[in-house]
């Protein structure tokens, strides 16, 4: 008999997942009785720091065992592990996490407890709420600009069905070519937008750059001018907050680009301001380059200077301009004090506003650069890109994951995330880092969406996925919007599914609880029954199908889903 602990079962530990500061949390162990243990101690060590020890009540027997329970409270946030130390009469082991959840004797990984700050609390818009990601040149282009201030030399395209170029021009200069998107092409298809269902709109970055990706920021206060202007931007918030959409910009803040008003300041001005941002290891043509990309000059990190520049003048510039979040690229690279007053900036102008951080795998027990991560216990990030999820849903519907891998995933990061945070995690099927889902899964793009926007969080859609629109990794991901396939059946799915997710309540929050069967992958959000068979046999889904694809009555076919009231 093994000794029973499943810290995700409420029976040996509530409450489920992370806790508050100040929150108390039970605990509870079954000991078999052939055991003989007199005590047992749970371990509570902080990460990297002091180590507490308390002891369990013994309690009744139950079925050949005995338990072991108390209760604990925590006061200051962090990332905690624990683990247990069985007493007997003539010694002791220590009892450890095996699996997803069994336990074993000595050997093993402890348990983590994520504790945030109790007086936390994520933006109740973003809970739940459908993102619409745009990458600004290539979704919708409407008018003309001044191109009189744009940095060359560039080109664009005069056919928008045009391949992006994927290698550099005559003079050796990467992602010189343009399609021409715009903010007025944008304002003039938020009807589309929000007729899709979307609540928040995500811009990849729309400061002035040189590259058509924009992420080698030339000017942080300056809309780039193949864009339009600063004034344009004001006016795409306005006319989005008319609608009830959020407007969310990305913030590029680990380095700039080597044409930057700052970059260019450094090396050409005698006593410039900006010199000492960047690391110069032989003045002026040897310096830290972001990984070792020469066009993208690295800022030091924590420089003070710098900090300062973004907190006290770049966000609240687009925060009073109408942005009401900013996502922040390559997180990792921030530190984490960084990251504090980013929020605290965006914050004091608009309490409510949304930080998101760029983080690829679990947030809550990150390490990069040999640091532990503090990124979701209440003074950082609101929400995360939740790459793991993604993971999964490709895993499984490739084949590569069964439904239990899908579950262990999935509900690894619901244990380990605040619910608040989880809520607002942004649900990605395809990013302008990775290729699309329909090259991916191909057609079972359905199914992928299917389980995207019924997982807790914000579900994202990358403009065109909901037109089938292909494309393998950067540029190829990045072609233009084809609005000629607007009126598709699968752009209707979107727009069924993007409904669900405003109409029924139960997906709102970050409960969620599997019931696998027979490979089948089952769970429950609240009172909805979400089954996917991605297996040969059909499957008896136990009630009535209110949505789904598929389907025969109540049997599930192969590849078939669906929801149950």
């Amino acid at each position: 008999m093994r000794i029973l602990f499943d810290s995700k079962n409420e029976k040996y530990k509530k409450p489920f997942g992370a806790i508050k500061t100040g929150q108390v949390g039970y605990f509870n162990i079954l000991v078999p009785l052939t055991c003989t243990a007199r005590k047992v101690f749970l371990l509570l060590e902080k990460d990297g720091g002091t180590r507490q020890k308390f002891e369990l009540t013994k309690g009744a027997y139950e079925n050949g065992y005995e338990s072991f329970s108390g209760d604990i409270k925590i006061e200051n946030e962090g990332l905690y592990f624990y683990w247990f130390y069985i007493k007997k009469s003539d010694g002791g082991f220590s009892l450890f996490k095996q699996g997803y959840n069994d336990t074993n004797m000595e050997e093993g990984h402890k348990w983590q407890l994520t504790c945030y700050d109790k007086n936390y609390s994520a933006p109740d818009w973003a809970k739940g709420a459908v993102i619409y990601q745009i990458f600004p040149d290539r979704f919708n282009k409407s008018g003309e600009v001044d191109l009189s201030g744009k940095l060359t030399p560039f080109r664009i395209h005069e056919n928008l069905n045009d391949i992006p170029d994927n290698r550099p021009d005559s003079e050796g200069n990467w992602n010189t070519d343009f399609f021409g998107g715009n903010l007025h092409g944008i304002i003039e298809k938020l009807p589309y937008i929000k007729d899709l269902g979307a609540d928040i709109i995500y811009l990849n970055p729309i400061v002035k750059a040189f590259s058509n990706h924009r992420y080698d920021t030339a000017d942080y206060m300056a809309v780039d001018p193949m864009l339009g202007s600063n004034e344009d931007f004001k006016s795409l918030c306005d006319h989005a907050h008319e609608l009830g959409i959020r407007i969310i910009i990305d913030g590029v803040f680990s380095h700039t680009g080597n044409r930057s008003i700052y970059f260019e300041s450094a090396v050409n001005e005698k006593n410039s301001p900006y010199l000492d941002w960047y690391d110069f290891k032989q003045f002026p043509n040897d310096y830290t380059a972001w990984w070792r990309v020469k066009t993208l000059p690295q800022i030091k990190k924590g420089h003070p200077g710098f900090i300062k520049f973004i907190t006290e003048e770049v966000i609240p510039f687009w925060i009073k301009s109408g942005a009401d979040g900013i996502r922040l690229d390559v997180a990792d690279e921030l530190t984490d004090g960084f990251i504090c007053e980013i929020s605290s900036s965006a914050k004091e102008i608009k309490k409510d506003a949304l930080i998101m951080g760029e983080v690829w795998e679990d947030a809550s027990n990150k390490i990069s650069y040999g640091e532990r991560r503090n990124y979701l216990f209440g003074h950082e990030l609101d929400s995360v890109m939740n790459y793991p999820f993604l993971n999964a849903i490709k895993g499984l519907i490739k084949g590569d994951k069964s439904a239990d891998d899908f579950k262990e995933e999935i509900m690894t990061i619901v244990e380990n995330y605040p619910p608040e945070i989880l809520c607002c995690c942004m649900n990605m099927l395809s990013t302008h880092d990775t290729a699309r889902i329909y090259n991916v899964v191909s057609n079972k793009v359905r199914i992928a969406a299917f389980l995207q926007f019924m997982l807790p969080g914000a579900p994202s859609i990358y403009y065109g996925d909901e037109i089938g629109m292909e494309g393998e990794r950067d540029p190829f991901n990045r072609g233009y919007f084809k609005w000629d396939r607007v009126d598709c059946d699968l752009h209707k799915f979107f727009k069924k599914l993007c409904r669900l997710k405003h109409e029924l309540i139960d997906l709102k929050d970050e409960n969620i609880r599997f019931e696998n069967e027979k490979g089948v992958l089952i769970f429950y959000r609240n009172n909805l029954k979400i089954i996917v068979n991605l297996t040969n046999n059909p499957f008896e889904s136990g009630g009535e199908i209110v949505f789904g694809e598929n389907y025969a009555g109540g049997t599930i076919l192969q590849n078939g889903f669906g929801i149950i009231k």
